[in-house]
């Protein structure tokens, strides 16, 4: 129609040419069709080329191909009260490519739920070649260590329906996460970002779901990191509301929550939490080099690193080893930070020097004898010193009073 605006064609006699012919192609070969036309207008060859090229590819095609109707695929979870395990797992679903359009459909009738490709939350069974998901028939025990015990083999929470969904798909779905915002991990990374996001926003919802008390025998089996699954049980309607929003509605604003605070999570993973493993791994493997007991590491750059540090220990086969970190400060001096025995913990594996701990400027390296020692916290767990080496000299003779101290 651009040709007929542009050339005066008349739309009656375009709209015979085209029923009479299939398109051509390109506009080079329906110039030539039409030069062969007794239809065709003197002028019409006066439309410079590159305009038709421009258009003509969309229009053909739009013209000449078929059109297939596509078939939606389903995902079915049950009605009523939702729960944050369900609402993550469909939104984890339609992160994968042949689901992203996928209708979801509420409802506890099995016929129902029998046409839909997918189910999650509901209909008893678990089973994945069948694409099945549910997590409450007896029976049921699976673990993220019994369906991936070669990725770890300390998850010994019970998995909800989001918990299957991410330990069958999560890595498929953290590598869409990522690609909306262009990174592509490395297989290392997205390991480790997979085992990072399970630990630090998956499980606590596996474990809230299933009722697993956060205690056992006086130590912690999870952490609660989100309360996720308490704001997500608040969009469920109140028992007395009059005005009720659509049930289906508030489950795709829990969907959003859920998911939103998922993928922030996945990204916040790879872009801050990754990156700081890898100071911190590179400074662990290297730090024979700075101190020869390898018992103190050197930060090259200041970031996160108590979680990072406990959990390549345990990586590593080192577990207790380090004693003392020292990394730059924003104030351009340096810190001696004791590893504490926990990464939340302020009792640390070794103090710093008790007869320093209190003591501030000159006094203090009057105390140490160590130029430059600027304060020792009152309890010994972290230090400052103006000079790289008069920081390693407070670790390395902190390192000599505690072992004459064990003696």
């Amino acid at each position: 129609f651009i040709y007929v605006y542009l050339s005066g064609m008349k739309t009656k006699t375009f709209l015979l040419f085209l029923s009479r012919s299939r398109l051509p192609k390109t506009p080079t070969n329906f110039i030539n069709t039409i030069m062969n036309s007794t239809t065709s207008p003197a002028n019409f060859f006066q439309i410079p080329l590159k305009i038709a090229e421009s258009v003509w590819s969309g229009f053909s095609t739009m013209v000449n191909e078929n059109k297939i109707p596509r078939v939606l695929k389903r995902i079915g979870t049950h009605n009523g009260v939702f729960h944050c395990d369900e609402a993550l797992a469909c939104y984890m679903i339609k992160q994968l490519p042949h689901y992203e359009d996928a209708e979801i459909i509420r409802t506890r009738d099995q016929n129902i739920l029998n046409t839909c490709d997918i189910v999650v939350d509901v209909g008893g069974e678990y089973d994945v070649e069948r694409q099945r998901f549910d997590h409450h028939q007896r029976g049921f025990e699976e673990t993220f260590s019994t369906v991936l015990p070669n990725t770890a083999r300390n998850k010994t929470i019970k998995l909800s329906s989001a918990g299957l969904i991410y330990v069958h798909y999560g890595m498929e779905v953290i590598t869409s996460v990522l690609k909306k915002i262009d990174y592509t991990p490395t297989t290392d990374c997205l390991k480790a970002i997979f085992l990072a996001v399970y630990e630090g926003f998956v499980e606590e919802l596996d474990a809230i779901d299933n009722g697993i008390p956060m205690i056992s025998d006086g130590l912690p089996r999870y952490r609660i990191n989100t309360h996720l699954s308490a704001r997500v049980h608040r969009l469920n309607p109140e028992w007395n509301s009059i005005n009720q929003e659509s049930a289906d509605e508030l489950f795709q604003k829990a969907m959003n929550l859920v998911g939103g605070e998922f993928a922030d999570r996945v990204i916040e993973t790879a872009t801050v939490w990754w990156p700081a493993r890898e100071i911190v791994k590179s400074a662990i493997l290297k730090r024979k080099g700075f101190h020869s007991s390898g018992e103190i590491v050197k930060l090259n750059d200041r970031c996160p690193w108590k979680n990072h540090l406990v959990a390549l220990e345990n990586e590593l086969g080192i577990s207790g080893e380090i004693k003392f970190i020292i990394f730059h400060d924003s104030s351009d001096t340096w810190r001696i930070q004791g590893i504490p025995i926990q990464p939340d913990s302020f009792i640390c594996r070794v103090f710093l020097h008790k007869d320093w701990r209190g003591a501030r400027d000159e006094q203090l390296q009057k105390i140490s004898g160590i130029d430059g020692a600027i304060f020792c916290h009152s309890t010994g767990f972290i230090g400052g010193n103006s000079t790289l080496e008069g920081a390693l000299k407070m670790a390395t003779k902190s390192l000599e009073a505690a072992a004459i101290d064990r003696d």
